[in-house]
């Protein structure tokens, strides 16, 4: 009976909502602060990473946040089983487990959301460890100003390996990306990325969630919010840090695939391209030009890619405080431009 009054009053609270809008649209933001409390549902899919779940469900466990909220795991078909770590969890945190088929991670997180029982959920990938204040930073960032999407930036945690560090730093550089994805100040309209992702209710409801695309399909949700009229939101404090892949391997058919997605996106959402998404294949191809013009003993564009490597060097150092991160982020930088440069021709030579 409780559940059906607060659904009444739920419901209520929502009309009233509609019929202040329509009146005055500063009454209406002070009503839907003061009424519409935020209850977090965080959903994580995870696929034959048990070990990483331990330590991301820790990471949630000491959270210094003093109100209640749910964490839905959804194992997508593993072989390598994550319930036995995430039972252990069950006395200190609220958490939901759910096996179903593999599906992929796209359709796990809706799968997720349309379980929860909370008002606004929010993403995170596997290889994810939370800071113990990202939910009280995400609340305040909602309640100052409120959007149904938002993101946050990724940042490289002490206990990471050298290799994860460096690609780390290869991923949120002003160097290598614009920092894009690791400060306020290079951000312009925000698309929030999976692995840090939170989405309302009404909107997950509106849009459906993800679609099946297998890459990029979290910059196809952002497409499809915008298109809505929903707006989103860069909390800069809000960030987590993020493994990625381990191996220069791994991180090169991970950009790949990053490069090859995008210029389907940019067909589905013409309005959307820009000249900069052209510019790790230029790089590629300007890097490999200046090493046939060492046949000739031409010199000057390979010294300018040496100037630039050194600046990555020392920008790396300042940073990270080590020498062998910032030699390695040489390498994964070199490997970001090539993965994405390639993976971005080969998407737009070749249609499939």
């Amino acid at each position: 009976m409780f559940l059906h009054c607060e659904s009444f009053l739920f419901r209520a609270v929502l009309n009233l909502l509609v019929l202040m809008q329509s009146l005055n649209n500063s009454n209406f933001e002070i009503v839907k602060k003061r009424y519409l409390e935020l209850h977090f549902s965080i959903i994580i899919p995870v696929y034959n990473r048990p070990q990483e779940i331990e330590e991301l469900m820790h990471s949630l466990s000491t959270q210094n946040f003093d109100k209640n909220f749910e964490v839905i795991i959804v194992e997508d078909g593993s072989t390598s089983k994550a319930d036995k770590i995430v039972e252990k969890y069950s006395k200190v945190l609220d958490v939901k487990y759910f096996f179903k088929k593999n599906s992929g991670a796209g359709a796990s997180r809706n799968y997720g959301m349309k379980k929860a029982t909370g008002n606004y959920f929010i993403i995170f990938d596997s290889d994810c460890i939370i800071p113990s204040n990202y939910l009280s930073e995400v609340e305040k960032g909602l309640n100052t100003n409120f959007t149904d999407a938002f993101g946050g930036a990724d940042a490289a945690h002490e206990s990471f390996s050298t290799i994860q560090k460096a690609i780390n730093y290869s991923m949120t550089s002003f160097l290598t990306t614009g920092g894009i994805r690791g400060s306020k100040k290079a951000v312009g309209k925000f698309q929030p990325r999976s692995f840090n992702l939170g989405i309302s209710k009404k909107a997950f409801e509106i849009t459906k969630g993800f679609s099946k695309m297998k890459i990029g399909e979290d910059i196809d949700l952002t497409f499809r919010l915008w298109d809505a009229n929903f707006k989103t939101q860069f909390i800069e404090k809000a960030y987590v840090f993020h493994k990625r892949r381990s191996t220069f391997k791994q991180f090169y058919k991970q950009t790949f695939a990053f490069g090859k997605g995008r210029p389907f996106l940019n067909r589905k959402y013409p309005g959307t391209a820009k000249l900069t998404f052209w510019f790790p294949s230029l790089f590629l191809l300007s890097l490999i030009v200046s090493l046939l013009f060492l046949i000739v003993d031409f010199k000057l564009f390979i010294v300018i890619f040496g100037v630039y490597f050194m600046l990555i060097f020392l920008d790396s150092l300042f940073k990270n405080k080590n020498i062998a991160v910032a030699f390695t982020s040489i390498i994964t930088t070199l490997i970001q431009f090539s993965g994405y440069g390639s993976g971005f021709l080969k998407g737009y030579l070749v249609n499939e």
